[in-house]
């Protein structure tokens, strides 16, 4: 009786599948693949081999060899997977930039993660206190017109308060004069006027921004500066309730041993004005050179909306009152830091930015 062609079968799969599990390249694999699953294959040999079998054992013997040859097939592709994805993973590492660092010479000096500075990280706590008092945050235009940066505020062309504001002029030609906004009540307008157009009065909100004047810059004063302004309008509104916002804020912000006061002002939007001052952060109030010694700081204005400002935007005065109230988010994140100076906050010295992250 003659030995079946496919005796050792077994054997040879395994020994296939050996050399597939010890192929470590694409380039290796590539080569191999005819020697172990074309022409030249062992299963290839086997295959002509089986000619010289009887119909019925040649049948059998072929679903043998397909089955061994399906196993090898799926060997070698699973390792042609394996060794494609190793082949990415090293182009990848080869091409990694490592962007933590700076290399300079033979030196590597680490970079810090980046941060919010300290004019951001202020205005974010500011609207944080005030959004839990219950207001919205509104935004208006850095770039307004001369009616709502100063007409629509009670403040014609000959008032003398126009020389409160030293305003950076955009466009001088018709139909309208436009500047760059010099505070950000121009935002109050805007806000009441889609009130009225919506009719969704009342309004309390916070609208923080950036204003420009042509201040030259000092330890108090920058021409690029920010500020925050409030808006209240609805029905029974009176000066208690403004002197009470001012100083749950106030306490809010700045701590429970921080408090405010008000003293008269004059702003040509709001009658009665008025000035409002904290308790000093810097000696909490005793005196001290930053207070001139009398144990508060001025940090913004305040009042009663003038009835020509309601006019101007169509809100009836009789049935609606409000107040407004605005101070500097710079000088705000001054004495919440205790920094002396302002014009440390446009130096971008990394010292001193590193403090806040």
């Amino acid at each position: 009786m003659s030995t079946s062609p496919l005796a050792h079968l077994a054997q040879q799969v395994t020994d296939l599948l050996t050399s597939i599990a010890a192929l470590s390249t694409l380039e290796e694999l590539r080569d191999a693949e005819a020697s172990l699953t074309g022409k030249r294959s062992p299963l290839a040999s086997l295959q002509k081999s089986l000619g010289a079998l009887e119909p019925e054992a040649r049948k059998a013997a072929g679903a043998e060899l397909q089955e061994a040859r399906r196993v090898v097939e799926t060997a070698l592709d699973g390792q042609r997977a394996l060794l494609a994805r190793a082949a990415r993973q090293s182009s990848l590492e080869a091409d990694r930039l490592d962007l933590g660092d700076v290399v300079v010479g033979d030196v590597r000096w680490p970079l810090s993660v980046g941060h919010p500075g300290l004019i951001s990280l202020t205005q974010r706590e500011l609207e944080d206190v005030f959004v839990g008092m219950g207001f919205t945050v509104a935004d208006g235009p850095e770039v307004e017109s001369d009616w709502y940066n100063f007409e629509a505020l009670n403040i014609p062309p000959a008032h003398p308060a126009r020389g409160l504001w030293d305003s950076f002029y955009v466009d001088l030609g018709e139909p309208e004069t436009v500047v760059l906004r010099t505070h950000t009540s121009p935002t109050q307008i805007h806000l009441m006027e889609r009130a009225v157009a919506d009719d969704s009065l009342p309004i309390h909100s916070v609208m923080p921004g950036r204003c420009f004047r042509r201040d030259t810059p000092d330890a108090s004063h920058l021409y690029s500066f920010h500020q925050i302004e409030g808006l209240v309008v609805d029905r029974g509104i009176t000066f208690g309730d403004l002197a009470g916002v001012i100083e749950t804020f106030t306490r809010a912000y700045f701590g429970p041993d921080i408090s405010s006061r008000l003293r008269p002002g004059y702003f040509p939007f709001t009658e009665p004005s008025a000035e409002f001052e904290v308790t000093c952060t810097i000696c909490r109030g005793s005196g001290c050179r930053t207070c001139s010694s009398t144990g508060w700081l001025e940090l913004g204005g305040c009042g009663m909306l003038d009835p020509a400002v309601l006019k101007a935007v169509g809100v009836d005065g009789e049935e609606w009152s409000g107040f407004a109230f605005g101070f500097g988010i710079d000088r705000c994140a001054l004495m919440r830091h205790q920094v002396s100076d302002l014009r440390a906050l446009i130096e971008n010295d990394v010292r001193f930015l590193g403090q806040f992250s």
